[in-house]
């Protein structure tokens, strides 16, 4: 696996008003097993208010919630995307993230970066946080 340093990426301040302003999360990589960190940061999500949205290749149910295969299967508005999956995944989901046209934030968790995925996100408009967890920061920042 290659290291990358997130060139794009938003701070501390940015991520509060990100967690502020989002509603609706769908979380790309959910697993329906409690150890995984997808499914315990997915869990959080949940628990803490937030609309989750399990994206996952199978399963019907993760967390009592509807799975859907990909982006362009939800049939309602998302507001950020967070990505549970290999670096080189992440520009195909951005592409899916850019295209819905409802999505505000691309967000990849801890040890995901890839710069011109972030790079391509953050020119279409969209806010962009890499290499961080979702569950750590939103209770770091906002608890």
């Amino acid at each position: 696996m290659e290291c990358e340093m997130p060139r794009v990426s938003a701070n501390d301040e940015q991520i509060v008003d990100i967690f502020k302003k989002v509603r609706t999360i769908a979380v790309v990589g959910a697993s329906p097993n409690p150890q995984k960190d997808s499914h315990r940061v997915a869990k959080y999500l949940r628990d803490v208010g937030y609309d989750m949205i399990p994206v996952y290749p199978k399963e019907e149910e993760i967390l009592g919630k509807k799975v859907y295969r990909s982006l362009p299967e939800i049939d309602k508005q998302i507001d950020m995307v967070v990505v549970f999956r290999k670096p080189d995944a992440v520009t195909a989901i951005a592409e899916a993230a850019i295209t819905r046209g409802d999505v505000k934030v691309l967000w990849t968790q801890i040890g995901i970066v890839n710069n011109d995925a972030a790079r391509m996100a953050k020119d279409a408009g969209l806010e962009v946080v890499q290499n961080r967890c979702a569950m750590v920061e939103h209770d770091r920042l906002l608890k």
